[in-house]
């Protein structure tokens, strides 16, 4: 799960993906960075976090970091939470890698390459980030599931 400063959506994404794999069944590796290394080892923003644990999942112990060349090959799925961070995941990955990196939201509405915004600016969209990243990462585990 992956965007630009590793402290809003991502790990939103991250613990949400961790609780359907455990409603589910599954056992896979999750995990979340960001495609900047600005806020490396902080937690998530407070609002996410504080957001995340109204919906019953708690990120708070979650800290920042910038993906790496590593992470290409040790991951099956490279969600992305918006173009910006999609073209940024192609220009870092390798080339054989590049397959592995998908738009989140394409797994609710595929080849839209739709966007998670970015509630970090003022933007009061906290509850609205967690609904899509729930509603995609259900699908992703009904996909795994299968």
């Amino acid at each position: 799960m992956v965007c630009l400063g590793n402290i809003c959506r991502s790990p939103v994404a991250e613990g949400i993906m961790k609780q359907k794999a455990a409603e589910h069944g599954l056992e896979i590796n999750i995990d979340s960075a960001g495609t900047s290394g600005w806020h490396d080892g902080n937690s998530p923003d407070s609002r996410s976090i504080a957001n995340s644990k109204k919906n019953g999942i708690d990120i708070s112990l979650q800290k920042s970091r910038k993906i790496i060349v590593t992470d290409f090959k040790l991951f099956d799925r490279i969600y992305a939470m918006d173009d910006s961070n999609y073209e940024n995941l192609i220009n870092l990955a390798p080339k054989e890698y590049h397959g592995k990196i998908k738009m989140i939201l394409n797994e609710l509405h595929p080849d839209k390459n739709m966007s998670v915004p970015d509630p970090y600016y003022g933007n009061d969209g906290f509850q609205l980030v967690f609904d899509l990243l729930n509603d995609a990462c259900e699908s992703i585990a009904l996909e795994l599931k299968k």
